[in-house]
Parts: structure tokens; C-alpha cells; sequence
């Protein structure tokens, strides 16, 4: 597949290609992750950088966002890459493949470090996916990778909340582009030089301020190696971006499923699971896919986190923008709620007032109970499907709770899917590329009759008795 960029990415590209210290500051969704690999391939075309590149990235991210994208494009799929995630024989292995780009998520940056400690620095360009999980110059990763900084010749940070708490958090990740260039060489001296104690005791301080000024000209340091663009600014108002977070259920899970898609029968920690009919298939496996299933006397076994830990990093990523999250099942709402305590749930007294006051940073929700009339525009603008619907309807109604009249930002809807699975038939069916019935035909036609209209009416039928609001 050949990449369309929009004229805000070809901006980007040019920028990270003009700059060997270069921050994005992206909003979600606004293609981070492309924009950067265009930019890397147009710099090994131009000779400019042709060593070995490191790609540091929350988990998910490094195991499953950038291999992925790499083999989509026409354009990247010619960068070799290895992945630096696991126990440390597999660290160590794709640390010493040949390969253009080794990708490692952030907790084994101080372990890679000291792997190489003693020899000389392996990678000339370093990418910091999530800069912002660097804010702290007291935590290990900083120190590891700020050790190494005087060897790198281009570094590229990429991140949609670079202050999510404050200017005070700027500091830590622009000493990792300028080695202290603009914000001073010490944490020390840039807090003395903007900040004043707003919270103290004795000595200690808490809370800082930012000194009248401080801001325009924290702005004015950083602006010639920091590029912000908003969603809003480059996409237009009211406007909407799509995204798939994609997850793997992993092998045990993936057998499982795959003997249930082929056999329509499972034993799992000694309790049958059976599917009567293709209806009852499509059912078991879209909750297969979230996570878990509905044994034969109505109990829950639970099969994988896969999607609650993809959930965690678009919470995390939100940096404290609430997130309206649609789930599909019964045992979806158990196993999120057990996950996100603080979570509330959408029929609650007073949580639509709270989600539209910005003070629930997760409200759970079916799709039933977020219909026709609900206006939650004005507490956030960012949706997650935990688990996906085949109501193109409900799916409609659901996303224009946010995507409205009134909704001061662009809205960003993550559909977390499980590869491999129902989940992706459903997809195509949600993004206009197939009608239900042909999603369903295609994924049941296995060894076994298709299922007619009749029967995806059926399987709507069940999905619904099985969740419901």
C-alpha cells in the first residue's frame, strides 16, 4: 500500500529531515508513526542517515505499532528491523542482528545501555516514541539514555502531551534533543530561572509555578526544534480521526480461538464452552477476542489482557483527557471495572454530569445505553471500543455521542482489535467495505453451511441477550 500523506505530514517529514534534533508535537491519530518512517527512509535516501536507528516505545508500541507499520508501506517495507522486547536472550539477539532498526519499549533502555557499555554507541539515530515518558530526570531511563546522548547524531521525540502537568515536565525531554542547549544544562537552573515555589514546606517544594513570562518564553527557546500541530488546527472542526489499536492474543489464546472457529466446541480449565450453531460462533469468538467467554453454565473464563492493556495506554496516552470506553459484553464491564477502579459507568447517578464536567477520566458504556439523546460532548473527545458491535447503527449513535454539535476538539475513536479475529470482519463491516451478512459469511463459511439472513439476525439477537446495557 502505497501512503497518501496530508500536507500537515509532508510538513512534518520535511522537518524531521531538516533537523537532527526535532520533537512532534502531535495530537493522537495524526499519523506520528508514518510521518517519522517516511522521514527516516527519505534520509537514508539522501545519504543522511544510514546508520543503525533505535526506536525506544511503550511495549505495545515497540512489539506491535511500529513493526506494523514498517510492513504496510510500500516506502518502509524495505527497512529490516528486529524487535528488543522479551527475556533477555531474545534482547540480546535482536540486539545483535543485522538489521537497519532495532525497536526496544522504554523499561529495557537503561538494560540496552549497559549492554553496550565499554563499545562504541551502535545507533546514530535514536526515536523516542512517547517522549514524554521521559519527563523525569530522576528515573533510570532518562539517566541511561542521557548517558549515551553525546553519540547520537539525530534524535527524533515524538509525543501529543509534552506538559501534561506542567512546563515543569519540558525540561528532562529537551535536554534529550539539545544535550541543555535551550533549557539550560541542569534541571536546577531551569526551575530558578522560570519557576517559583508555589507549594512548600521549609525547604522542600512541591508544586512550581511558572514565573509571569515564563511560558512565552519556554516557547520561544524550544521553537526552532519543537513542531505542534493540533488536531483542530490541521483537520478542521467538526472532524473526527479513526484509529486501530491492534493487540495479539498470543499463542495459547490464538489456539483457542482457532479451535473454537473450526471445532465449535473448547475445554478451558475443565469447563466446556459450545456453540450450537454459527450464530452462537460469532458470538463466542468476538468475546474470545475481547478477553474472555461464557462457559455452558453461564460462568466466565477469562482467556487474555491483551485489549485491557492496550485500553491503559490510550488512557495513558490521554494525559488526563477523559475517554468514553464501549464494551460488549457482561464480563467486558467486570474485567474493566476490576482493572480501572476509579472507572465509572455511564447509567451511575450524576455520571453523565461528571463525564461532562471533565471529572471521569474513564466512563464505561454499552452501545444500548449511549443511543439517541445523550449529549456528552462537552467532557471529552476521545472514544475506545473495548469491544466492537456489528450495529453499524449503534456504532453510529454511539461515536456521535462526542462527534457533535458542541464538541470543542476533533475526535478521536481507537477501535482496539484483536488480530486475526471476528474483530477485523466487524471492521470491515463498520468502515463501509462489506455488508454484515458477507463479514459473516466470510468468517463462518469454514467446513460448514452459511449461515443466511435469518441467521445474522440470529447472532445479532444473541449478541444482544448476552450483553445488554
Amino acid at each position: 500500500m502505497r501512503a497518501a500523506l496530508h500536507p500537515y505530514q509532508e510538513r512534518c517529514v520535511r522537518w524531521l529531515v531538516e533537523h537532527e534534533a526535532a520533537a512532534l508535537l502531535l495530537d493522537m491519530g495524526l499519523g506520528k508513526t508514518l510521518v517519522t518512517l517516511t522521514a527516516l527512509c527519505d534520509l537514508r535516501l539522501l545519504g543522511e542517515a544510514t546508520g543503525r536507528i533505535l526506536v525506544i516505545a511503550p511495549l505495545r508500541v515497540a512489539l506491535h505499532v511500529w513493526p506494523a507499520e514498517i510492513d504496510k508501506w510500500d516506502h518502509t517495507r524495505g527497512l529490516t528491523y528486529s524487535v528488543a522486547v522479551g527475556d533477555e536472550r531474545a534482547r540480546s539477539g535482536a540486539l545483535a542482528a543485522d538489521t537497519d532498526v532495532c525497536i526496544i519499549n522504554r523499561e529495557n533502555v537503561a538494560w540496552l545501555v549497559e549492554q553496550c557499555r565499554g563499545r562504541r554507541w551502535p545507533f546514530e539515530t535514536v526515536v523516542v516514541d512517547e517522549l514524554s515518558g521521559f519527563k523525569s530526570h530522576r528515573s533510570k531511563r532518562f539517566r541511561a539514555l542521557r548517558s549515551v546522548r553525546p553519540w547520537v547524531r539525530r534524535v527524533i521525540g515524538l509525543t501529543g502531551t509534552p506538559a501534561a502537568n506542567g512546563l515543569i515536565d519540558l525540561w528532562a525531554q529537551m535536554y534529550l534533543l539539545d544535550r541543555g542547549e535551550r533549557l539550560g544544562g541542569s534541571v536546577g537552573g531551569y526551575r530558578s530561572r522560570y519557576f517559583r515555589p508555589a507549594q512548600q514546606s521549609g525547604r522542600v517544594v512541591y508544586r512550581w509555578a511558572p514565573r509571569r513570562g515564563a511560558e512565552d518564553a519556554i516557547h520561544a527557546r524550544i521553537g526552532d526544534v519543537a513542531v505542534s500541530m493540533r488536531a483542530k488546527d490541521v483537520l478542521g472542526l467538526p472532524g473526527r480521526v479513526d484509529s486501530v489499536v491492534e493487540v495479539e492474543l498470543g499463542d495459547a489464546g490464538l489456539r483457542a480461538y482457532r479451535r473454537m472457529e473450526r471445532e465449535q466446541v473448547l475445554a478451558l480449565e475443565g469447563r466446556d464452552v459450545t456453540a450450537a450453531s454459527a450464530a452462537v460462533v460469532a458470538g463466542k469468538l468476538l468475546q474470545m477476542a475481547n478477553g474472555a467467554v461464557y462457559d455452558d453454565e453461564g460462568g466466565t473464563v477469562v482467556l487474555h489482557g491483551a485489549k485491557l492493556d492496550a485500553l491503559r495506554e490510550v488512557v495513558e496516552g490521554a494525559q488526563g483527557s477523559p475517554v468514553l470506553c464501549y464494551y460488549a459484553y457482561r464480563h467486558d464491564l467486570a474485567r474493566l471495572r476490576a482493572a480501572f477502579p476509579g472507572a465509572v459507568r455511564i447509567d451511575e447517578a450524576g455520571a453523565i454530569d461528571r463525564w461532562n464536567r471533565g471529572e471521569a477520566p474513564l466512563m464505561l458504556a454499552h452501545p444500548q445505553s449511549a443511543g439517541h439523546g445523550l449529549n456528552l460532548q462537552y467532557g471529552g473527545h476521545i472514544v475506545a471500543w473495548f469491544g466492537l458491535t456489528w450495529s453499524l447503527e449503534l456504532y453510529q449513535q454511539a461515536n456521535a455521542r462526542l462527534d457533535r454539535q458542541g464538541q470543542a476538539g476533533t475526535v478521536v475513536v481507537h477501535h482496539i482489535v484483536a488480530k486475526g479475529t471476528m474483530d477485523e470482519r466487524v471492521m470491515r463491516v463498520l468502515q463501509g467495505k462489506g455488508s454484515v451478512q458477507d463479514a459473516l459469511l466470510d468468517a463462518l463459511r469454514a467446513e460448514r453451511e452459511d449461515p443466511g439472513m435469518s441467521d445474522i439476525r440470529r447472532i445479532e439477537a444473541d449478541v444482544q441477550e448476552a450483553t445488554g446495557p
